[in-house]
């Protein structure tokens, strides 16, 4: 029997996992998707803050689910990732991973060995008169991911792989029609926003914004003093959508709209600084994904500001469904099943 690999996904407060079989074939399945809630002290923003929790989760987590394998692909995608747009000298691509240290110091935040280091080729070009191979540049923080590996190879996990969130999310949305022409690929998560540029389904840009769908919520408890149900509650039920509301939610609705304004501009300067670094170059459309893109009228109110036609993908159109995936699970999972099943795909581990 074919072997399965499982993509595991730390997201704030929550610890995703999908089993795929035939990762690397044209028709991927989905055997098993399970995702277990952890204290927001022990998994923020991507990262593993407590280690001994976070190993319990994992633990709880196999058992829970049945996953049949311990092979994984972790995702990294946070303020601690940046990833930045290259060109290098034509070589064989390990020799072009070897040589990053060297000429990549200058564009870093750390010091060259706290980092990890890799290069996506897009394409190649020429500059200046001479050949390169035009590409993204992925720095990682050494600290953060080694902390992450390291909870995971205690949890008794075989991590085969680390991969970059973005590309992932690419390999499971942009699929057929949604991935031809120029497309922003916008995934709003709790605590960041991922924006990926891709021109027939090869990403161009990634940019990840430091702003969430749980900017809300903060501004709410912070400002009005509602609990965090409170807030969570007034979020989902209205968005930006005031009918039905009482006139007592007005402040609520004034806080959910400015700290959405602060999203939608952040996205909308991305946008805006591709294009302006770019001459020529133009984005069809927007795809939105993610949990925080399920708030009532973000949709419209990000089309409205860029003037760029805004979309959902379906995020499961690349992957058949065993019938060990329960319903409730896909329907009620689509943002986070996408996450960790793209992280899979492709993978010949």
């Amino acid at each position: 029997m074919a072997s399965t690999i499982v993509g595991l996904d730390f997201g704030r407060g929550v610890i995703r996992a999908a089993e795929v079989l035939g990762a690397a074939g044209a028709r991927p399945t989905l055997v098993r998707y399970h995702q277990i809630a952890v204290p927001t002290s022990a998994v923020d923003r991507g990262e593993v803050l407590e280690k001994d929790t976070v190993v319990a989760a994992l633990r709880q987590l196999w058992s829970q689910a049945g996953f049949k394998t311990r092979k994984v692909i972790v995702g990294v995608g946070n303020a601690r990732v940046l990833v930045r747009e290259m060109s290098v000298p034509p070589a064989p691509i390990g020799r072009i991973r070897e040589s990053l240290p060297f000429q990549v110091q200058d564009i870093l935040p750390v010091p060259v060995n706290e980092a990890l280091l890799d290069f996506y080729p897009i394409a190649q070009a020429e500059e200046d008169g001479q050949p390169v191979i035009q590409g993204l540049l992925v720095a990682a923080i050494k600290e953060s991911v080694l902390t992450m590996v390291e909870a995971v190879e205690a949890a008794k996990l075989e991590p085969v792989d680390v991969d970059l969130i973005p590309f992932a999310l690419s390999r499971a949305l942009l699929v057929g029609p949604s991935a031809t022409g120029s497309v922003a690929l916008v995934h709003v998560g709790a605590a960041t926003t991922m924006v990926t540029i891709a021109i027939d389904g090869i990403p161009q840009f990634v940019r990840i914004i430091q702003n969430g769908s749980d900017d809300i919520n903060r501004a709410l408890v912070s400002r009005l003093g509602m609990d965090e149900y409170q807030a969570e509650q007034v979020k989902r039920r209205f968005g930006l959508a005031t009918q039905g509301a009482g006139p007592e939610l007005r402040p609520a609705f004034e806080v959910i709209y400015e700290s959405t304004g602060d999203l939608v501009v952040a996205i909308r300067n991305t946008l805006s600084f591709y294009l302006s670094s770019r001459p020529g170059a133009a984005v069809e459309r927007i795809l939105l994904s993610g949990g925080g893109a399920e708030l009532n009228g973000f949709p419209t109110a990000l089309a409205d500001a860029t003037r760029i036609p805004v979309r959902a993908p379906q995020p499961l159109e690349r992957l058949a469904i065993a019938r060990t995936v329960a319903q409730d699970q896909i329907s009620g999972g689509g943002a986070g099943i996408a996450v960790a099943a793209g992280l899979t795909l492709g993978s010949k581990a």
